[in-house]
């Protein structure tokens, strides 16, 4: 247990952190080693109660599809009920989908936009009443290296653009919600190890992705989540509407 406890006594919300292996549950394991009570959100109810429960009795799990603001505003309901207040929000669920631009079709499109940005919009309008009454929030949200060089490794142009556009909200909700000391932020990792990128690149493909990133190496879900903890911490105090970059400066910006 760490000595300096960063987040003693903060409540944390995290969307889409059930997975095994993903950036999500990597942070809530981080932030709860950091004293804070974390509530886990994720499409799988039975998944988020027993990815809780992996964290310790004084968690919490509960099913939440962001793209449905009701099921947001309940989430946040629940978590006020239980306890008393929300300080941080993390906005990580998101999915992706290979395409080229031509070949995608309404369907994919409403599909990436609405996880990867409508949910980010969903979720912070639930909890940003409490925020605003605390006069006291972090919310920092998932973008991608893919929304600044235009075009990832793994996901298609509407991928891209849902990342760019949550780049622009959480700008704009850091300027419109500073007077009431709730920080926006977000992070762009670079090609991080999880179950979404598991067994889409071979070996070699990792390789020569690594020989172009000054660090030479992919990135980890603890990567993104120390990022994470830095942003919901009083470390990052002075900081709003910032973008983070996490991708062992495979985008060093001129």
């Amino acid at each position: 247990m760490n000595n300096a406890l960063l987040l003693d006594g903060k409540v944390a919300m995290i969307s889409g952190a059930a997975s095994p292996r993903g950036i999500g549950l990597a942070t809530a394991r981080l932030f709860a080693s950091h004293g804070a009570k974390v509530v886990i959100l994720d499409l799988d109810e039975a998944a988020a109660v027993d990815a809780a429960a992996s964290l310790g009795p004084e968690h919490r799990g509960y099913g939440c599809n962001v793209v449905d603001k009701d099921a947001c505003l309940k989430a946040a309901a629940r978590t006020i009920a239980e306890f008393g207040r929300i300080d941080i929000l993390i906005n990580n669920a998101g999915i992706t989908q290979p395409a080229k631009t031509v070949d995608i079709d309404p369907a994919s499109w409403d599909r990436i936009l609405d996880v990867n940005l409508r949910g980010v919009l969903y979720l912070s309008q639930a909890v940003i009443p409490q925020m605003k009454t605390q006069h006291r929030g972090s919310i920092a949200c998932m973008s991608s290296v893919s929304a600044q060089r235009g075009g990832g490794i793994l996901g298609g142009p509407h991928y891209s653009a849902a990342k760019a556009g949550v780049l622009g909200l959480a700008k704009a909700m850091a300027r419109e919600l500073g007077p009431d000391n709730v920080r926006v932020n977000c992070v762009t990792p670079g090609l991080i190890q999880t179950d979404i990128t598991k067994g889409k690149l071979s070996d070699e493909q990792k390789a020569e992705i690594a020989s172009n990133i000054p660090l030479n190496r992919l990135g980890d879900a603890e990567d993104i989540a120390g990022a994470y903890l830095f942003l919901a911490s009083d470390l990052s105090a002075y900081i709003t509407g910032a973008v983070i970059d996490v991708n062992g400066g495979m985008l060093i910006h001129g």
